[in-house]
């Protein structure tokens, strides 16, 4: 059974070129342009969760920081990885006030993309 990653990312172009590297690896992907899918993630069962910083949708007042560190101080949902994706230049400083278990840095390369999917996945 393939590993779920679930992509949050409010840029299409992203989104889709994040989803498309993914499902050549063999990972099945769910993605959203928002947060609010986290609502369902009990019934996503996400291996990993990609998590954009700096989303868009203003029905959130949470950021990806914000967003990481209630998953991951949730018992719930603090086993599920999460990567937090931006292209600011502390994002290791977010990434660990986020208690996230790690960090993207856009502009990135497939190859990176994937090999922080397999390693946290």
């Amino acid at each position: 059974m393939a590993k779920k990653v679930l992509v949050i990312e409010d840029d299409k172009d992203i989104r889709d070129a994040v989803t498309l590297a993914l499902e050549d690896e063999g990972y099945e992907v769910i993605s959203s342009d928002n947060a609010k899918i986290l609502k369902q993630l009990a019934d996503i069962a996400p291996n990993i969760i990609l998590l954009d910083n700096w989303l868009t949708d203003w029905s959130s007042d949470a950021n990806g920081q914000q967003l990481s560190k209630g998953l991951k101080t949730n018992p719930a949902t603090s086993h599920i990885p999460v990567i937090i994706v931006s292209a600011v230049s502390n994002i290791k400083e977010i990434a660990e006030a986020g208690l996230a278990d790690g960090y993207l840095k856009k502009p990135f390369d497939l190859a990176e993309l994937a090999a922080i999917v397999k390693k946290h996945a």
